[in-house]
Formats: C-alpha cells, sequence, structure tokens
C-alpha cells in the first residue's frame, strides 16, 4: 500500500490547504528563517531606542545642509571624526540650551508663586470681587473659594490633607522623568554623532536598499521624506520665533512683570504644539496670586489666541510648502504624530502622510498607465482588408492599395 498516495476521502478544499502547505514549506529555506530570526531580535533589543533613533535621525536629515557647509569650512583642518563632533556640540547648544532657559524660569517662577501662597496663607487668599459675577458657576466658585482659600491657613491645611505619600510619590514620579528623558538625550546626542561621521555612507546604502525592494521610485520616496522632514522642522522653529515675538508684545502692551523672560519662555515651550498654554497658564496663575486679574485675563486670552495661530495656521502653512499637502491634513499629521510619539511625531506625522499621499497618487498612475495599455492594442490593430476587393483603384477607406499609376 502507498502510504504517500492522497487520501481521497478529504474534500477538495483541504487536499489544495495541503498542497498550498507544502508549497510554502518548500520555499522556506534554513538561510531565510536565520535571517528573520536575527532581526526580530535586533528589533526587539532596539525597540526601546526608538525614540533617540528617531529624533536623532530627524535632527541629522533636517540640518544636514548646514553639516556640510561646516565641514566644508572646517574639514581641511580637523579629521571627519571631530568635525561630526564639534557640529554634535553645536547643535546641542542650540536645541537644548532655550529649553533649559525656559524649564528654569518656569522652574523660578513657580518658586515664586509658591511663596507668595505661603505668605498669603497666613492672612487668607482674598477672593477677587469679578470671581461671584462669572456665569453659571460664579456662586459655587464664591462659596469654595470662601471655604477653601479665604479663611487663613486654608493651604496649610490642604497640603496636610493630602499627606506626605502623595508628595513622595509625585517626587519620585519625577524623578523616574526626568532620569528617562535624561537617558534619552544622552543617546540621541549619541547617535546624532554617529549619523554625522557615517550619514553620507548610511544614505548611499539605504538608497541601495530602497531601490532593491521597489526600484526606481524610491529616489522620489527619500526626496518626498527629506522635503517633509527640513519642511515640519523648519515649521517647529518658525512657530517659537513667531510666538516669542508676538508674546513679548503682547505681554509689555498688558503690563506684565518681566515681559521677556516670559515670552522666551513661552515661545521655547511653543515649539511642542500646545505646551506653550502650560507657560501662559503659570503666568496667568501667577498674576491672579498677586492680585491683578485684568491683566491675567488679558494676557491669557490673547497669549491664547496667539499660540492657537501658531500652532493651527503657522506650523501647517509652513509645513506644507514642503509635504503638498492640505492644511487639514498636516494638522492631522501634527497632532496625530505628537499624540503617538512626542515631539519627533509632530515631524513624523507629517511625513508619514506625505509618503502615503505619494503612494495614492503613483497607485492612480500605475492603474490609469494600465487602462491606456489595455486599450491601446485594439486601437492599434490594422482594419481588415476584404480578400474579395478588386485589383482596380478604389476609393474606399477599407483598402489601403495605392491607386495605379497613369
Amino acid at each position: 500500500m502507498n502510504t504517500f498516495a492522497p487520501d481521497t476521502r478529504q474534500g477538495p478544499a483541504a487536499l489544495v490547504r495541503r498542497a498550498a502547505a507544502r508549497r510554502l514549506l518548500a520555499t522556506i529555506r534554513p538561510a531565510g528563517l536565520y535571517a528573520a530570526a536575527i532581526v526580530a531580535l535586533s528589533i526587539w533589543i532596539l525597540h526601546g531606542f526608538l525614540l533617540p533613533l528617531l529624533v536623532a535621525c530627524v535632527t541629522a536629515i533636517a540640518s544636514w545642509p548646514l553639516y556640510q557647509r561646516f565641514a566644508s569650512c572646517v574639514g581641511s583642518r580637523l579629521k571627519p571624526g571631530a568635525v561630526a563632533l564639534a557640529f554634535t556640540s553645536l547643535i546641542t547648544v542650540f536645541v537644548l540650551a532655550p529649553l533649559m532657559l525656559a524649564l528654569g524660569a518656569l522652574v523660578l517662577e513657580g518658586r515664586t508663586l509658591l511663596e507668595e501662597f505661603a505668605a498669603l496663607d497666613k492672612t487668607g487668599l482674598a477672593m477677587p470681587s469679578w470671581v461671584a459675577d462669572l456665569p453659571l458657576a460664579g456662586a459655587w466658585l464664591a462659596e469654595r473659594w470662601s471655604r477653601d482659600l479665604a479663611r487663613p491657613g486654608a493651604f496649610a491645611a490642604w497640603m496636610q490633607r493630602a499627606g506626605p505619600s502623595a508628595f513622595v510619590s509625585w517626587a519620585q514620579s519625577l524623578a523616574q522623568f526626568m532620569a528617562q528623558h535624561l537617558l534619552i538625550v544622552g543617546f540621541t546626542i549619541l547617535l546624532l554623532f554617529y549619523f554625522y561621521r557615517e550619514g553620507a555612507a548610511l544614505a548611499l546604502q539605504s538608497r541601495r536598499a530602497l531601490r532593491h525592494a521597489i526600484g526606481e521610485r524610491a529616489d522620489t520616496f527619500v526626496q518626498l521624506a527629506t522635503r517633509a522632514v527640513r519642511a515640519s522642522v523648519n515649521s517647529m522653529l518658525v512657530v517659537a520665533l513667531f510666538d516669542g515675538l508676538a508674546m513679548a508684545t503682547l505681554y509689555v502692551i498688558v503690563g506684565v512683570p518681566h515681559a521677556m523672560a516670559w515670552a522666551a519662555g513661552t515661545a521655547a515651550l511653543a515649539i511642542l504644539p500646545f505646551l506653550g498654554y502650560a507657560g501662559l497658564l503659570a503666568l496667568a496663575l501667577k498674576l491672579l496670586v498677586t492680585g491683578q486679574a485684568t491683566t491675567a485675563m488679558l494676557a491669557g486670552a490673547l497669549g491664547g489666541a496667539v499660540l492657537a495661530c501658531g500652532d493651527k495656521l503657522v506650523r501647517p502653512s509652513i509645513a506644507r510648502d514642503g509635504t503638498r499637502l492640505r492644511f487639514v491634513w498636516v494638522l492631522i499629521g501634527c497632532i496625530g504624530g505628537f499624540e503617538a510619539l512626542g515631539l519627533v511625531g509632530t515631524v513624523i506625522g507629517p511625513v508619514l502622510l506625505t509618503l502615503a499621499r505619494e503612494l495614492w497618487e503613483q497607485r492612480l498612475r500605475d492603474l490609469d498607465l494600465g487602462r491606456v495599455t489595455e486599450a491601446r492594442p485594439l486601437d492599434a490593430m490594422p482594419t481588415p482588408v476584404s480578400s474579395r476587393a478588386p485589383s482596380g483603384p478604389s476609393r474606399s477607406p477599407l483598402c489601403h492599395a495605392p491607386p495605379e499609376a497613369g
């Protein structure tokens, strides 16, 4: 009895599935399994460093023209590794210094705010007259203010009710957050130095791999991605400059103390979408505590409008020039990318949507080309000539023989 004969009792569908499984197993080779295992393990090892990799890659692509100019100026006097190290140091100072100054200003103002809270808590925080006049929630806010803030020692009592364990856990969470982000910043700087030093070779290898995978279209995709990355980064810098100038003018007009310092801090935070509102909220709270309610409301309302214009209008309009996306898609890419990946997502989001748009348009072009190719043989077919056509000259369009001479 032949044990390898197919079981005729099985249905046709089962036989087809078994044949497909045999063909699949025949195509799998040990070398392919080994390569797949290596790739999977490498991704598993590197997944925790995805954020530093993305940040360093985006920064290197956006600043590569500047790096080439810098290298052409000092390359004859320094080795390639020293050139990459020097430029990495410049970029680090240029990017981190404004953020550190902004955070430092906010920390100092927060400390001043807590000291003012402690001083006012000894006599009670007087309720502004406009609180009770607010629509809908005015009476409820006035009652809670009188009960929780107006009496002396209310703030200290609230801190005692919160308990020391809550502050300890908050401090631990803050310490973990700072340690994690310091680690991310450190690895980002290290990877950025590597990308500057090996950038040309990495770009060439990536292009070769993409050409092998998707053909000549790889060059188009690389150019689109590069242009979109640089446009998104430029939009972040333009938004910070716009918010800084507008906020400085606004704070001076409404009479905010230390207007330039607050404007610089708000502009540095506004590099990230919607993070500038944190600086604006801190300023409004300080003005409210010090009894400048009118200034706080004006600064909050007008400053919120400025930040909204920067996030909703200036950022998408600058990024649209490089991504060739409409306003709504640039905005969706920035916000969705920020929710998924944080700061680097404001760049990655529009870039991915740009590539998706190019894929869609390329697919439509392929479909149109396919329809033209299918229709062309029908149009190019020669018109059949009847075998019984007269041998003499004829005026019929079906006859292609030239007329006889004479």
